[in-house]
């Protein structure tokens, strides 16, 4: 069975995740479980734009809930062109061996300077041995 890609488009934009459970860097009796996301960035409209900014609400599985803001994505801001898409890796940890994720990204239209406040669509992430 293929893994799940949640996908949402804003304006053109669509952002598509895929998530793993990263059980080599987890330690389920010390209830600390880790997940990598692969978020994907393509830029179905026909305006060049640029990622500044990111925001994700991160929930776990008792309702803790948790913000993380900040500049562009993993150290850079791209731009991504018409047609063009952009991905990268992360990841994120629970005290639960489940969590959910969601937010939105600020890009800017690069010919009028316009900002755009582009959803992520929300995600689970979910130790497998919970979904027998």
């Amino acid at each position: 069975m293929a893994p799940k890609v949640y996908s949402q488009v804003t304006e053109g934009i669509r952002v598509n995740v895929g998530t793993a459970y990263a059980k080599d860097e987890s330690s389920p009796k010390h209830h600390y479980f880790v997940f990598a996301y692969r978020v994907e960035i393509v830029n179905e409209s026909a305006f060049e734009v640029q990622l500044l900014t990111r925001r994700w609400d991160i929930v776990d599985g008792v309702g803790k809930s948790r913000i993380v803001e900040g500049d562009g994505v993993i150290g850079k801001q791209p731009v991504i062109a018409p047609g063009k898409r952009y991905s990268y890796i992360s990841g994120s940890h629970f005290q639960t061996p489940i969590g959910k994720m969601s937010g939105h990204y600020i890009m800017e239209r690069k010919i009028d300077g316009e900002q755009i406040q582009v959803q992520i669509p929300p995600f689970m992430m979910m130790v497998p041995y919970l979904n027998n």
